[in-house]
């Protein structure tokens, strides 16, 4: 899977996914640190990247609607986290994906847990 690593998020962060054998790239890589949610989440769309944030303004399905993305997974943490819990919360997520895909979901990454969010399907449709 592709992912685009948000500026919240390091070259330790990235090591994850890449052992995980994952593509990555990350916003400070592109040149794209300082941008606009709205910017980086076009620009996830426009690649066809998964967007990995701390940031919590992604989970706003009105303003960044995951179903016309690959999806976007916002990892909770405390205000003042160590590496080693932000660690546990990205093997977590890379360990979860494993048996369901991230695509057109909102992914919200908690300790012990993973709340989805994804549109619900019409029966009648």
């Amino acid at each position: 899977m592709t992912f685009k690593l948000d500026e919240n998020l390091g070259a330790r962060t990235q090591q994850l996914f890449l052992a995980a054998g994952h593509e990555v790239q990350t916003v400070r890589d592109q040149g794209l640190g300082g941008c606009s949610d709205e910017h980086l989440y076009e620009v996830c769309r426009a690649e066809q990247r998964c967007l990995v944030t701390l940031d919590l303004d992604f989970a706003d399905i009105t303003r960044f609607p995951p179903t016309q993305s690959k999806g976007i997974v916002v990892i909770r943490v405390p205000r003042n986290p160590n590496f080693a819990l932000l660690e546990q919360l990205v093997r977590q997520f890379l360990q979860a994906i494993s048996q369901m895909s991230v695509e057109k979901k909102l992914w919200v990454v908690e300790a012990g847990r993973i709340r989805i969010h994804q549109l619900e399907v019409d029966e009648e449709a």
